[in-house]
C-alpha cells in the first residue's frame, strides 16, 4: 500500500468514527448572531458620503415538520417548499363570437321545366311544364300568382318572382 492509500483509509475510518460515536440529537437552540465590531482602519477605508449597509439579518431555522411535513412529504402539498410547477400556458379563451346574419331570403328554384317556344304576331311564346299543368305564357303574363314574365328574349327568359321581387332567369335555348 501507498502512503497515499494509508491516508485514504485513516480518513474512512474517521468518517466512520465519527458516524457511529457522533452525537445524533439536533440541537434545540438557535445560534444567535452575534455582532461585530469594526476595526478603527476599516472605518477609515469607507467614503464618508456613502451610507453604511444595514448589518445582515439571520433568520431562525424552522422545524422539518413545519418545512417538509409530518412525513417528510414535499410533493403535492400546498404550503411546501417544493412544489409543482405547471408550465403549459392557460387555453386561450376566445371572445364569444356572434352567429352571423341569417341571409335574406331567396327565390325558390323556378319549378318550370322548358318545353320549347314560337314566335307568334311578332312577339315569343314559351311552352312551360309545372308538375301536370302546361303554360303558354308571353311576356308580363302571371303564372300562379307567384311569376311575372318579365321578358322572352332567346337564349333566356327573365321571370321576377313576385314575393320577393326578385329577378330569376330560364334558359330557353337560341333562336332557330
Amino acid at each position: 500500500m501507498t502512503r497515499r492509500h494509508l491516508l485514504m483509509l485513516a480518513g474512512l475510518l474517521g468518517a466512520g468514527a465519527l458516524l457511529l460515536f457522533g452525537e445524533r440529537a439536533p440541537v434545540p437552540e438557535v445560534a444567535e448572531a452575534v455582532e461585530r465590531a469594526v476595526a478603527p482602519e476599516a472605518r477609515k477605508a469607507r467614503p464618508a458620503g456613502k451610507p453604511q449597509a444595514p448589518p445582515p439579518v439571520i433568520l431562525a431555522l424552522l422545524p422539518r415538520a413545519q418545512v417538509a411535513g409530518e412525513d417528510g412529504d414535499t410533493f403535492g402539498a400546498a404550503d411546501t417548499v417544493f412544489q409543482s410547477q405547471n408550465w403549459t400556458p392557460p387555453p386561450v379563451v376566445a371572445a364569444p363570437v356572434e352567429p352571423p346574419p341569417p341571409p335574406p331570403p331567396m327565390a325558390p328554384p323556378l319549378p318550370f321545366v322548358y318545353l320549347g317556344k314560337a314566335a307568334a304576331e311578332g312577339t315569343w311564346e314559351v311552352f312551360l311544364s309545372r308538375a301536370d299543368k302546361t303554360y303558354i305564357v308571353r311576356a308580363n303574363t302571371v303564372i300562379d300568382g307567384a311569376y311575372r314574365v318579365v321578358a322572352i328574349a332567346p337564349p333566356v327568359m327573365t321571370i321576377n318572382y313576385l314575393p320577393l321581387n326578385q329577378v330569376q332567369q330560364l334558359n330557353i335555348g337560341v333562336t332557330e
